[in-house]
This record gives structure tokens, sequence and C-alpha cells, in this order.
């Protein structure tokens, strides 16, 4: 877990969500939020939390569903523009008059995708660095227009993708992901990460809350797959957006982020060797690629090989 010490406990209130807040760091420095993913909850970031904490005022929160935060019943309170206020709430109440840095993972990127999709958003959040959290308006607009054409090389692709979701359907099914999820994944989390991503079971920490986070969490899924898939309509966005493309990453496929371009008018990608969980297995390099992106948007110019956003290093 991150260290409690210098730790800042608040609540943020959404309507009848209440969200726990957690603020670290530099007190002077930038504020940067931190967005974690499914079956997470803040402490996802412990071992990012430390590299950035002297610079930056650090600030992360449990989605609604997970921790410390409200567990709404219905399936549609899960739906993206609820998550994405809850992500406005949090910047609103931590930094209202000043934009903050943002670093999500997973379906913490896909509820700051959809907030970044607001009119002026680019006045609210500078520069936004997101990993194995897909746009899922852009992802599934991605997939309809290769079928549309379908070659070959069109579609393998979504085809790759497609196999790789292929828990996200068995989630829609009633009350049994539930039951599997608290009562076999949740005691195996670390062995199964080990299995799944090839990284140390000794570095996963998960919360005390997983088996209820895990659970209450398929109702992202529920609320939002097959809706977006029928009727996706991707909006553009004018903040700054880097890609971290996990190339070992076997539930978000790296070529799934080819049209990003199209909706994002600043757009960086870089890859490193990592699975899906690299806030644990590769915080080094998920720092490293933040914090030069920060200072690249930062400067009079940004380099060459920045502004063609063809950035990639191993993470070795």
């Amino acid at each position: 877990m991150i260290s409690t010490v210098d730790v800042q406990r608040r609540t943020v209130t959404n309507g009848d969500v209440s969200l726990a807040v957690f603020e670290t760091g530099n007190p002077d420095g930038e504020p940067i939020v931190l967005v974690h993913g499914w079956p997470d909850t803040h402490d996802l970031w412990q071992y990012v939390v430390p590299q950035l904490s002297e610079r930056f005022r650090v600030i992360s929160y449990d989605t609604r569903g997970a921790g410390e935060s409200t567990v709404p019943a219905r399936v549609s309170d899960y739906e993206l523009a609820a998550l994405a206020t809850d992500f406005r709430a949090v910047i609103d109440a931590v930094s209202p008059d000043a934009p903050v840095h943002v670093l999500a993972h997973d379906w913490g990127g896909v509820e700051v995708w959809e907030a970044l999709a607001t009119e002026n958003a680019a006045s609210r959040v500078a520069s936004f660095t997101v990993t194995s959290g897909p746009n899922l308006d852009i992802l599934m607009h991605w997939v309809r227009d290769r079928f549309r054409r379908p070659t070959f090389s069109n579609l393998a692709g979504p085809l790759e993708q497609g196999l790789a979701s292929y828990y996200t359907y068995l989630f829609q099914l009633p009350w049994l992901p539930e039951a599997v999820l608290r009562r076999v994944m949740a005691g195996n989390w670390a062995r199964f990460l080990g299995l799944f991503d090839g990284l140390d079971p000794a570095r996963v920490k998960p919360a005390a809350t997983i088996a209820e986070d895990m659970a209450n969490g398929v109702n992202r899924y529920r609320a939002n797959i097959a809706r977006r898939l029928l009727r996706s309509q991707p909006k553009p966005t004018t903040v700054p957006v880097q890609v971290v493309i996990n190339a070992r990453d076997r539930a978000v496929r790296p070529s799934g982020y080819d049209d990003y371009g199209k909706f994002a008018s600043q757009l960086w990608r870089r890859t490193i060797d990592s699975g899906h969980w690299s806030p644990i297995s590769n915080p080094d390099d998920l720092v490293r690629a933040t914090v030069e992106f920060i200072d690249m948007l930062g400067g009079a110019e940004a380099s060459a090989e920045l502004a063609e956003g063809r950035v990639s290093y191993s993470g070795e």
C-alpha cells in the first residue's frame, strides 16, 4: 500500500457519490492526478507515487465502486458519462484554479478519455498520459472501419483484439462473474497476474477490498461495452495525449491505437516492454514517460522525435 506518511485523505462528493481522495508529495508542485482501473484502487500506484512525490502534488482516488468510495447499486450508475463527472469533481476540488496533469490506467483511462471530450477540457487538463486504457468510441470506430474494408491486414487487428477481450463478453452474464471473482479470483489475484502478465507476484499487493472491488467493477463492462460497440461516437480532444503502449499487453492490443491520431489533435506514442499492469511491473518506465512528456510540453519546442510521436524504448 501507499505509505500513509504525509498522505492527506479527503472526500469529494459528486451528487450521491462520495469519492475517497488521497494527496501527497510536494505541496508547491504541479498537480498530477492518478486514476486507477479495474479491479484496483488508488493503491495501484504504490510504486509510482514515491517517484513523483518530490516534484508534484500527487493526487489519487478510489473510483466509484472501489475501495473507500461509494458503491452505486444500479448498472446505469457506471456509465462513462457518470464516471467522467467523478473525475471532473475531483480535479475541480483539488485544483480549482489550475489545470492538472493526468496519468491513468485501464478503466481509469477509459473514463478520463470521456472527460476529455468536453468543451473546456483543455483548460482543466494540461496533459494526459494513458496506458492500457482505450477510448471505447475510437476503438469501436476502428473495428467497424476495418470490417467495412475486409482485407486480411484490416481484419487481423480487430480479430486479435476481439479474442483478447473475451472476458468482457463473459462479464455480461448475470451474477456468475461476481461469484467467480469473489470466491476464486480475489484470493488468487497475485498468482493470476504472475501467469497472465509475467510479473513478479510478490509485487502485487491488492487492497483489502479486492473481492468486492472485482465484483462491483463488472458493472462498468455491462454499462458501456455493448453500448459503445453498437453506437460509438468518437469525439475530438485538443488536450495533449500520450499513449504508453504496453508491447506485451494481452488485454489491450497495440494495433487498437491505430486511429487515435484522427481524434486527438496532439498525440504522442511510446512503447514499453510491459504487460497490462505496467504500474506494477514497470513503474520506472511509466514515470519516465509521464515526466518527459510533461517536460516536453513545458519546453519552448518539442524534439523532432517527440513531436512526431515516435518515441519507443524497451524499458531496460
